[in-house]
């Protein structure tokens, strides 16, 4: 289960991102400043220093944490796909808003001195991102460990645990924030749902961030084989049912209940080799065409 084709192809918000993280985990960590960028209201609302609302969005404040997050945040760009960048881009801004106003309740509520700081890092994003994760994709293999039953998505959810306790209460909250921002998106809060960015803004994600394994140059012509979307309009699925094994009724059916037609479904299967989420994003991109 990887979210998709490789590399962050129709993901620029999410490219950005990952390399914003990146850079900042690391040029503080060199520094030896990763402890003293925690989420603070103290710091930010009594002592002015508005720059640790960038800081503790991006840097990690360590090396595990920057491992576990950046792999999240790049399984995730699958939801950057489905909706497209400029919707994307207001989930993000949404998710880390809400998520840093709910830090700041918590904090001030609580009263714990142990969460005086909390620990650093996009936890609002990532967590946000789970209850999409959680309910939008479907689990497409399951398996056994001795007794243990689980799923193509229980890695994912290993390393959100692994992130989530990182470092005990000081994550807890800003991950459970992010699931609350998520929460209160997914029920179209204020109509969040409905909000676009003026193109610009979330184009401009794209020329910040740099060219990466897997993308297209907008120079460069793509290299890819025509899409599902040209092949369907072609109606050319001979080769693609000879190539495949016939898909399993219930990974059909389940794209079905997702409102898709059945035909289209089961092609897409085969063109995806039985995997459900490359399934889905194919259809989701024939119907961008």
């Amino acid at each position: 289960m990887n979210g998709g084709p490789s590399g962050f192809n129709n993901a620029p918000i999410t490219r950005a991102f990952v390399i914003a993280c990146c850079l900042f985990s690391i040029v503080f960590g060199i520094q030896g400043r990763s402890n003293k960028l925690g989420f603070s209201y103290q710091d930010i609302l009594k002592k002015f220093q508005l720059w640790k609302l960038i800081v503790s969005v991006f840097a990690f404040s360590s090396t595990p944490e920057l491992m576990f997050g950046a792999y999240l945040l790049y399984y995730f760009r699958v939801f950057e796909r489905q909706i497209g960048s400029n919707k994307y881009s207001v989930f993000v801004s949404f998710s880390i808003i809400v998520s840093s106003l709910l830090q700041i309740l918590a904090q001030a509520f609580l009263n714990d001195p142990a969460l005086s700081r909390l620990t650093s890092g996009p936890y609002g994003l990532i967590f946000s991102s789970f209850v999409p994760f959680f309910f939008d994709i479907p689990v497409s293999t399951r398996f056994r460990v001795s007794s243990v039953s689980f799923s193509d998505k229980s890695f994912v959810y290993i390393a959100g645990l692994q992130l989530l306790l990182s470092s005990w209460k000081r994550s807890l909250i800003p991950g459970l924030c992010g699931i609350l921002a998520g929460s209160l998106y997914r029920l179209n809060v204020l109509r969040i749902r409905r909000v676009k960015f003026p193109e610009f803004i979330s184009s401009l994600f794209s020329r910040l961030s740099f060219p990466s394994v897997g993308g297209t140059s907008p120079a460069t012509p793509p290299r890819n084989p025509p899409s599902f979307a040209a092949r369907q309009g072609e109606g050319n699925y001979g080769g693609l049912m000879s190539t495949g094994s016939e898909p399993p009724e219930d990974s059909i059916a389940t794209l079905v209940s997702m409102g898709f037609d059945r035909n289209s479904a089961r092609q897409a299967l085969v063109h995806a080799r039985n995997d459900i989420n490359a399934a889905t994003n194919i259809l989701l991109e024939a119907q961008a065409h």
